[in-house]
């Protein structure tokens, strides 16, 4: 099976390119991901298989061999700074806690922001 690399990928659009290890573009359709993969990052390796589609070669079956390193998700916040958004984390959810008890559930503004506070902590506490 050939390997190749990612070029490009836009979820919006739901395609992409990967330059096989002859430098040729193969089409790279969101439907030919792995299952539960919606999209892939730019230089990941791909192992695929090829067929010949209305506009050129089209990537079938594609696995992932290996991703490229996220600078981000490598980063790491200081454990003083953790404790402190951690803390606030806390008085944040003391304030929705209480409005549950008193029947009111976050407008879906907060929720969604209080979403991705939990998540952006849980993301630093496993990369400790």
């Amino acid at each position: 099976m050939p390997i190749g690399r990612v070029k490009w990928f836009s979820l919006e659009k739901g395609f992409g390119f990967i330059s096989n290890e002859e430098g040729e573009d193969v089409y790279l359709a969101a439907s030919s991901l792995p299952n539960g993969v919606p999209s892939v990052k730019p230089g990941t390796k791909l192992e695929f298989s090829v067929a010949e589609g209305r506009k050129g070669p089209q990537a079938m079956s594609v696995h992932i061999i290996d991703e490229p390193a996220s600078v981000v998700a490598n980063t790491r916040i200081g454990a003083d700074d953790l404790a402190t958004i951690i803390e606030d984390t806390i008085k944040l959810l003391d304030k929705v806690g209480n409005g549950l008890r008193h029947g009111r559930y976050p407008n879906p503004g907060e929720a969604e922001r209080l979403a991705k506070v939990l998540n952006g902590i849980a993301g630093q506490v496993a990369n400790l």
